[in-house]
């Protein structure tokens, strides 16, 4: 693949200082912030005490602050809400732009402005900077290459209050310690996990045709899944794994 940058659509920064801020995220997301000793970035989400998606976002260490990469906009301004709501007594300071430019690199190599994506090795990385001497192509190519590894993007493709992180495969990708003990949400994520709870997953399709997003998907008259994101004949889809693998006319991609 020649390399390539493109800028990620509605990202958005929300920035954490003070000295309680690895103990603040620590006691709310999915993932281990100790990783972040070992590696720049990670990639976790915020769940509802019941264990429900609310945000995934990528954790950036910084001089003396923690960077959160998330959705844009409204979303980005819902997370800040959030997060102060569970501040209390904490000490640190958070603050949020609701939109700011992302770019991301395919392949990442050895380009120093662009952090490895923690999701998957084929994935490239992910930078604030604008870099030099790369063309850049439309989003919809770094898109449809995401889908085709099975990655989910936001609430693009996981379901506010609905979504589990399982039937995401999220632990696949990188965004769950299992090892880490308590945060919000972790009790129903480590019961699913150990005792092999979740019947449904996100997979990637390929299809002529793909139904639009949020459109459900039948196998003889019965309802086996929902669409999900989609970029050209490349899509993820949530289906009953029973149902799998012939979903025709559409086939598995991963």
């Amino acid at each position: 693949m020649t390399a390539f940058f493109t800028t990620l659509k509605n990202r958005g920064l929300i920035s954490l200082e003070g000295e309680d801020r690895y103990n603040f995220l620590q006691n709310l997301t999915s993932n281990d912030i100790k990783f972040l000793e070992k590696q720049k970035m990670i990639y976790a989400c915020l769940l509802t005490a019941q264990g429900k998606f609310l945000h995934d976002f990528f954790i950036i260490e910084g001089d003396d602050f923690l960077l959160l990469d998330c959705e844009g906009g409204e979303r980005a301004q819902d997370l800040y809400k959030r997060l102060n709501l569970y501040r209390l007594r904490a000490k640190v300071r958070i603050s949020v732009e609701e939109t700011h430019h992302v770019y991301a690199c395919l392949p990442s190599g050895n380009n120093s402005d662009f952090l490895d994506d923690p999701r998957h090795s084929g994935l490239g990385g992910r930078s604030f900077i604008k870099p030099d001497g790369l063309p850049e192509r439309p989003f919809e190519e770094w898109d449809k290459h995401r889908i085709r590894l099975g990655i989910p993007d936001g609430s693009r493709d996981m379901v506010v209050e609905k979504s589990t992180l399982l039937e995401c495969n999220i632990d696949k990708f990188h965004g769950i310690s299992f090892e880490k003990g308590c945060y919000v949400g972790q009790e129903l994520t480590a019961r699913m996990h150990h005792r092999g709870l979740a019947k449904k997953h996100l997979y990637a399709i390929e299809g002529e045709t793909l139904p639009p997003s949020g459109t459900d998907i039948e196998k003889n008259g019965t309802v086996i899944g929902i669409m999900r994101s989609h970029c050209g004949t490349a899509g993820l889809a949530l289906l009953k794994d029973e149902a799998l693998p012939d979903i025709a006319p559409y086939k598995i991609i991963c």
